[in-house]
């Protein structure tokens, strides 16, 4: 199998510049100018972006959450990721409490394997860190490739560990080589306020915002910092949404830590008035919630100074049957929203296209940072020769429409409905081999692999 692109300007985090590339089996094997070796298939990309394929290192698959499961399952969400241009995602095992991680790691293959078409690797969800939890840390990382684990500050009696769990994790996911990733939110707070609201009769949607401000979210991001600082663990926030919380980690960077930033691309753009809308406003309750118009400003600022290194989607859809479990409160709608298809489109037209970022900082933000950061670099994120052969091409001019109708991804409303963008992705090749051709997806489920991950340095 061998593929030859030809006349397009190549994009990487660091690099921009117009040639050719050869692909051999699932690698990139030559990049040159004016490239005349045979090929099984040529593809022109005369004015036309290449760039690494996305890698979504935050999405939610075929999840239990409130008694239902999240609307895409591996294959249907794999393939809406390929769709958008995202050929690698990192979904989330979450450990019961009481059981083993790897009667958890047992249970997520279950619904993953031969399932799905783009590549994949898991972050462990620690919700029981304990001596038996301890001793399967170094086999998840050595044995299965699994090197980041996730922790809750939130959502008590169910996923949330305190403080000196949190202490001793990651103590020893730092012994081991690992990083430990945090939803940093105060519980005790926020479960203090949707009781509050509750009691008072409050059972809008726009209620589940007001049960989390800014605060709850600002000092668990320091807290977790300070934790991390002092067991010298590499830490990592997901779906950061707010000035408070990234100034937190900004006067970390006062004492020479590093914290890693993921925010979500609902958080660059869109805010909390779409709460207001009655219930319809269920489309957009997720956790941490929208914010406000500073907090957009602070997170396209923190990417461009460095502090925030990812964006990803937290994709975790729920269909509006689904979400209508809550419409007499608040606190029994499915938290989530669909993304995943719509993150690297949307960060091109609302980032790149308006300025707001550079084409190399899309790419570093969608795809090189997350591949550095997880442990798949240099195999994954950018375009190198005996790199995995995941190459987007991207029309700059293009022009489309997001629709429900029209989205791939198994959920019955689109979040970005009627939304007109800038930038169309036209072809994906997924480890050499097109999965994604104006609009059409060849391949089969089970041909995306599990991929393990080395050790993590805390460095990119």
């Amino acid at each position: 199998m061998s593929l030859l692109i030809k006349n397009g300007r190549i994009i990487t985090a660091a690099d921009d510049y117009v040639a050719d590339i050869f692909i051999e089996g699932e690698r990139i094997a030559v990049i040159g100018k004016e490239l005349s070796i045979p090929a099984g298939e040529t593809i022109d990309a005369e004015g036309m972006l290449v760039m690494p394929g996305g890698i979504d290192p935050h999405v939610h698959l075929d999840m239990p959450f409130m008694g239902t499961f999240s609307s895409d399952n591996y294959e249907t969400g794999t393939r809406a990721a390929l769709h958008g241009g995202t050929t690698m995602v990192i979904d989330f095992i979450l450990q019961k409490q009481g059981a083993p991680l790897k009667a958890a790691l047992e249970e997520w293959r279950g619904r993953s394997n031969g399932n799905c078409l783009c590549d994949y690797s898991f972050h462990m969800a620690v919700t029981d860190f304990n001596d038996s939890t301890r001793q399967e840390i170094k086999t998840m990382i050595e044995q299965e490739g699994i090197t980041s684990f996730k922790t809750f500050m939130a959502y008590k009696g169910a996923l949330m560990i305190d403080d000196r769990q949190m202490t001793a994790l990651m103590q020893e996911v730092k012994k081991q080589g690992g990083m430990v990733t945090v939803h940093a939110t105060n519980g005790d707070m926020i479960d203090y306020l949707v009781a509050k609201h509750k009691a008072e009769g409050k059972l809008s949607p726009l209620y589940h915002y007001l049960s989390q401000p800014e605060v709850t979210e600002a000092e668990a991001s320091g807290r977790f910092a300070d934790i991390a600082n002092y067991t010298g663990c590499p830490g990592y926030i997901v779906h950061m949404t707010c000035e408070g919380a990234l100034h937190a980690v900004r006067n970390a960077t006062r004492r020479n830590q590093h914290v890693f930033v993921e925010t979500c691309i609902q958080y660059l753009l869109l805010d909390a008035s779409l709460y207001e809308q009655d219930f319809d406003g269920a489309k957009w309750v997720m956790s941490p919630p929208l914010r406000q118009q500073k907090d957009q400003d602070t997170l396209w600022a923190g990417i461009n100074q460095g502090l925030v290194n990812v964006v990803a989607t937290d994709h975790c859809p729920f269909k509006w049957e689904q979400k209508l479990m809550g419409k007499d409160d608040f606190s029994r709608i499915p938290n989530g929203h669909p993304a995943i298809e719509h993150r690297m489109e949307l960060l091109y037209s609302e980032g790149v296209h308006k300025g707001r970022i550079t084409l190399n900082k899309y790419v570093e933000v969608a795809s090189t940072n997350p591949a550095k950061i997880f442990g798949m670099f240099p195999r994954k994120g950018t375009i190198a020769v005996n790199s995995d052969a995941d190459i987007i091409i991207l029309d700059p001019n293009a022009q489309h429409t997001i629709t429900a109708e029209g989205h791939h991804m198994n959920v019955d409303y689109s979040a970005y409905e009627g939304w007109e963008l800038t930038g169309k992705i036209k072809t994906v090749l997924l480890r050499g081999k097109v999965a994604i051709n104006n609009g059409e997806c060849p391949l089969e489920k089970g041909y995306g692999q599990f991929i393990k991950r080395h050790k993590l340095s805390g460095k990119i």
